[in-house]
């Protein structure tokens, strides 16, 4: 267990600025920012830091603006309960599902099940060893889905990497059946064009459709071709896994979506989504691709149909994520700036860069639009060695009100209120001080989520943390149980 305190309470001078602004300006020189830009089954390591932006890390601690190294901060509403750290799978941590009384936590050596009927004291159910990144996760009755985004040897869990030119490698989904919890069995596999960064599952009675969100096609790579302008959508029985299979390749953006620079420079082309979220009680879903915002309907799954397109070409460098709130009029998107690879959270960056998105969703049936009303982004600085943008979160059920647990990776966790779209605002925040003060490490929260009343953390480098919040703004929401939680299918909440 990790030990557990407060600190002096922060001050919100970024005074850390000036160092990062030099280093974010060297990561970013090659140009507009990707996600998860790594081609193996790891991140690169950091880019070292001179002795002077060391030595304004150390003078920001001592000043109290920034966190200790590995000191935990935390606003008094939140209860830090656990920390689990790794174990067998030492690669990074990414996201996370839930089921009853389990956890699923996704690795990019393969994944974790924990027991967390007593969320104080999670314990290790399994650890399955089966490398390629991301393993992005989700569940769904007896089987678990993994996405590979790196080019493999071959779809087995015993692969080694192998360069995606080479027309045998292997990217996709990978299937397991996990009605033993402790004995999970690898069932099925299915290859997708550009592998499978994230996927979305649209559940039905007897299968259930994956969306596969993937990009950054080349001419060199034979299973990743450009024009990658869509989605590949796999329908699994759920009694036959071993006969998943691909039913559609929609295409999402027929003008060939956002051209990026040099058009408009600092902003990714959009070649793919990177993530999509389905709202099936209202058959609707939200794409974050690359340069695009996305709305559309989910009426028929195999089907999808745009129904609106934004772009942000001053602030957005690339959409990385979405959220709908409970009723279905508003989406948050989140800019991953950097790539999850760059301090971000800083004077010089500002507010408006790296931050979320909120939209509102105005009109009815496909005349709907996304309306941009502001921005939201953590006002806590970070020190120039650490990664910290916009990530993963979910709503927390509370009805009346819009409210939203996020992961900021270095940055922490923050809890924050959108129910006035036009002014967002924190309610409860925790975090850890910087993993080192001599190069930058992505380190930090991936995924923040909040099930049955708690909320669950996925720390990239110091494991997985459970946290319990005490607000009466968000307490009614310990109210709300679910049987299942994949967070990129929303559910609704308040008919369970």
């Amino acid at each position: 267990m990790t030990s557990l305190h407060t600190t002096r309470v922060r001050r919100r001078r970024l005074g850390v600025a000036a160092a990062a602004a030099g280093l974010f300006a060297t990561l970013l020189t090659a140009g507009p920012a990707a996600a998860t830009p790594d081609p193996g089954d790891h991140p690169a390591i950091g880019k070292g830091l001179s002795a002077s932006q060391e030595a304004v890390a150390a003078a920001a601690i001592e000043d109290g603006e920034i966190p200790g190294v590995d000191e935990i901060v935390h606003s008094d509403n939140i209860e830090h309960l656990a920390n689990i750290p790794k174990d067998a799978l030492k690669g990074t941590n990414s996201d996370l599902a839930f089921q009853g009384k389990y956890a699923f936590s996704g690795n990019y050596d393969g994944f974790r099940i924990f027991d967390i009927s007593n969320p104080k004291s999670p314990e290790t159910v399994a650890q399955v060893l089966c490398p390629g990144s991301q393993n992005d996760i989700s569940v769904s009755g007896n089987l678990l889905f993994l996405s590979t985004d790196s080019s493999r040897s071959d779809n087995s869990c015993a692969s080694t990497t192998q360069p995606a030119t080479e027309k045998s490698s292997w990217e996709g989904m990978k299937i397991f059946d996990i009605s033993d919890k402790r004995n999970p069995k690898y069932v099925a596999a299915v290859e997708t064009a550009c592998g499978s960064h994230t996927h979305t599952l649209v559940p039905e009675r007897s299968s259930v459709y994956v969306y596969v969100s993937s990009y950054s096609p080349s001419e060199t790579f034979p299973d990743c071709q450009p024009p990658h302008d869509g989605i590949s959508v796999i329908k699994v029985e759920r009694k036959a896994p071993e006969k998943a299979a691909i039913v559609n390749f929609p295409v999402l953006f027929p003008d060939g979506g956002n051209p990026g620079a040099p058009t408009n420079p600092g902003v990714s082309k959009t070649t793919g989504c990177h993530d999509i979220t389905v709202l099936p009680s209202k058959d609707l879903a939200a794409g974050a691709c690359m340069g695009d915002g996305l709305l559309f309907s989910i009426k028929d799954p195999e089907n999808p149909k745009i129904i609106d397109r934004v772009q942000d070409n001053v602030n957005f460098a690339f959409w990385h994520s979405a959220t709908f709130n409970q009723d279905a009029d508003k989406v948050v998107f989140t800019d991953e700036l950097g790539g999850g690879g760059a301090a971000t959270c800083n004077e010089e960056i500002g507010p408006k860069r790296g931050a979320d998105g909120i939209y509102d969703i105005v009109g009815r049936g496909d005349q709907r639009k996304l309306v941009f009303r502001s921005y939201f982004k953590i006002d806590r600085p970070q020190a120039a060695t650490e990664v910290c943008v916009a990530h993963n979160g979910s709503i927390i059920p509370v009805k009346g009100r819009d409210l939203m647990v996020q992961a900021w990776y270095q940055g922490g966790i923050s809890v924050w209120d959108f129910t006035d779209s036009s002014k967002p605002t924190e309610i409860a925040y925790f975090e850890r001080g910087p993993v080192t003060l001599d190069r930058v490490t992505t380190a930090g929260p991936w995924s923040a989520y909040y099930y049955n009343g708690y909320i669950y953390s996925n720390d990239i480098a110091k494991g997985f943390d459970v946290l319990k919040l005490n607000d009466r703004r968000t307490d009614p929401a310990k109210r709300v149980r679910l049987p299942e939680l994949n967070v990129q299918t929303q559910p609704d909440y308040f008919d369970n």
